[in-house]
């Protein structure tokens, strides 16, 4: 197992409240850093709060322009504390107030599956990448529910379990990279590569630090919350917005989520997909 403990403990660190978030990113961002060459102007396609694109630049050794977009106001306004962004938008990602051809590169982590319209999201995409431009997102693919433990009390159903896990993640795509292959040359764009991340043992590592945190706080409000709510109830979010773990004390707690991991063969649970927009003839 090779989760790289410097990117670990940086998010660890960041997202003191959400070790199940800093587990995937740990390993999600580190394989997403050694892929983008960006250069130019960037769109940040569901730039959230911009601690992870903060920590994945820096892992990249790029200083990026970028252009975020969300659609979350409270992500966007803590977002602008960050100069590498020359703009915020608080808006859709299918209506993005920019124009056609405006960018060189878009980047998109773990965004595209809580979109329930993807196709109209794609077609934005292919809009504003100008020909030639490049695309990185990361996803989860039809592995990440196969990975999964499932529930702990017995003759509960796994079709249950899944579904109910779906809902508090916000998850409505699972797509497989056949499908995201003709879905982007739907819209004139070609996927060019796929890569899987997040192994079995890893998948259910996440599952069981989830179901400590985030899983908890949302069976706690019976459902009805989703655990980013309950956290900006709680001050939680503002929290990580100002303040990060002391480096050692977050070094620790990234040994201890990571420790005893074998590296396991099978489907991954999520992909890297790379592509562009092919150039005008």
């Amino acid at each position: 197992m090779n989760i790289p403990a410097d990117l670990l403990a940086d998010f660890v660190a960041r997202y003191p409240a959400q070790p199940a978030t800093a587990f995937l990113r740990g390993i999600e961002i580190d394989r997403l850093a050694s892929a983008i060459a960006p250069t130019g102007l960037g769109l940040d396609l569901g730039c959230g709060d911009g601690i992870l694109t903060d920590i994945l630049f820096k892992r990249a050794g790029v200083t990026p322009r970028l252009v975020g977009v969300d659609i979350d106001p409270l992500e966007t306004d803590a977002a602008a504390a960050y100069p590498f962004y020359d703009r915020i938008h608080t808006c859709a990602a299918q209506a993005i107030p920019e124009a056609d051809g405006t960018f060189d590169y878009v980047i998109s982590n773990s965004v595209l599956e809580h979109i329930p319209d993807l196709t109209g999201v794609i077609a934005e995409v292919s809009r504003v990448l100008k020909p030639g431009g490049t695309f990185w997102f990361t996803v989860p693919g039809p592995g990440f529910r196969e990975n999964m433990h499932g529930a702990l009390l017995p003759g509960f159903s796994r079709t249950r379990y899944l579904a109910d896990l779906d809902r508090r993640l916000a998850h409505f795509h699972y797509l497989s990279p056949g499908e995201w292959e003709a879905l982007c040359a739907t819209h004139a764009l070609r996927l060019d590569t796929v890569q899987g991340y997040l192994n079995r043992a890893e998948t259910q590592r996440w599952e069981t630090l989830s179901r400590m945190t985030g899983g908890l706080l949302h069976s706690l409000s019976f459902g009805r919350s989703r655990p980013i709510e309950i956290q900006r109830m709680l001050k939680l979010r503002s929290l990580q917005n100002r303040a990060a773990l002391p480096r050692p004390l977050a070094s620790a707690i990234a040994r201890l989520i990571a420790s005893g991991l074998d590296d396991v063969e099978g489907t991954p649970s999520c992909l890297l997909l790379t592509g562009h927009k092919p150039p005008l003839n």
